[in-house]
């Protein structure tokens, strides 16, 4: 879905999703500590890449469509560089943040030794190759290519402020040196940081035997992801305008993921839309504007006009008519009594 977004902010919640990916399917191979190292290392380089597509928003009048960035590079050049690092990060490139806890995670995959984990292992690989690629088309579009926006607003473009830029910077030695640092912490042998909060059977320590997979299966997730970003930046940058026009005629396959898979259409159809629909007919239409008015405010006014009403047919005016029912009510009582 990455692929087809132009929303610079969609495409990278929808690596987030991605990541999430990751993480769950560390936890279900048992392996919560890589799954938690991830999600810290995850936090750095994401909130960085957030931050920084902010930080170009609102240099750019609140422009988010990455079709009209581009060009910001030399106006921008400290977030471009956070851009950079995040987007490097990401993809798992070597000894930054995100290679430590991606590379575990597919090692322990393989380390498995199990269907389910050889699956994982090909599915995040292949994974790699999207984010690096998706990423690194962002990058692209987002800070290398020409710009397409009016050029009011590109030389109007400026770094942002200090305290924008200082979250920046820590944001970014934290996606550079934070995998380093705290791997021992987090999936060292015999580290104790969870004070056994976490218990993970013998049999499914991975960690184990992903020290001895081989180099060349340890090396495809790099292979993927360096291709995914050699490739982004040629098709984009050589190659553009074909590319463009190529992926545009896979029509169907576009369309398809334009629309997210349809999951929201679908979602909507089930869930919401029904949703709306008895919110209106039976809690606002029935309850609300039906039995809840007819015996509150509505139902309380009516019976109180028509009490009324019944009282103002007894005040006739004439003095006989008074008297009967003062004589009328004391029989009344007397009999009662």
């Amino acid at each position: 879905i990455a692929l087809t977004q132009h929303d610079i902010k969609k495409v990278i919640a929808y690596s987030t999703c991605s990541q999430l990916g990751y993480m769950f399917f560390a936890c279900g191979l048992s392996n919560y500590y890589v799954g938690l190292f991830h999600l810290f290392n995850h936090a750095f380089f994401k909130a960085l890449l957030f931050l920084s597509a902010g930080s170009v928003i609102h240099s750019m009048r609140d422009e988010q469509d990455m079709r009209r960035l581009g060009g910001v590079s030399q106006t921008m050049p400290i977030t471009y560089v956070c851009v950079l690092i995040g987007s490097l990060s990401l993809s798992g490139f070597p000894f930054l943040s995100g290679f430590y806890s991606k590379d575990v995670i597919l090692e322990t995959a393989l380390g498995s030794y199990t269907l389910t984990g050889y699956f994982a292992f090909w599915l995040g690989s292949i994974t790699a190759f999207l984010t690096a690629f998706y990423s690194f088309r962002l990058f692209y579009i987002g800070f290398m290519q020409e710009t397409s926006s009016l050029k009011s607003i590109v030389t109007g473009s400026h770094e942002s402020g200090i305290a924008i830029i200082f979250p920046l910077t820590t944001l970014a030695f934290g996606s550079i040196f934070s995998g380093y640092y705290f791997r021992d912490l987090f999936i060292g042998l015999g580290s104790d940081v969870f004070a056994g909060a976490i218990f993970v059977k013998p049999e499914s320590l991975f960690l184990l035997n992903a020290e001895f997979i081989p180099f060349f299966y340890k090396s495809i997730p790099l292979v993927f992801s360096l291709s995914g970003i050699f490739l982004s930046i040629l098709l984009y940058s050589t190659y553009g305008y074909l590319f463009s026009s190529f992926w545009l005629s896979c029509h169907p396959l576009t369309h398809f993921l334009g629309k997210k898979w349809y999951f929201d259409t679908l979602y909507n159809r089930i869930f919401t839309q029904p949703s709306l629909d008895a919110g209106y007919s039976i809690f606002f239409k029935a309850l609300d504007k039906g039995v809840i008015e007819y015996v509150g405010p509505t139902g309380a006014a009516k019976l109180t006009y028509q009490i009324s009403k019944g009282f103002k047919k007894l005040q006739t005016g004439y003095i006989h008519t008074y008297v009967t029912s003062m004589v009328f009510a004391l029989v009344l009582i007397l009999i009662i009594m």
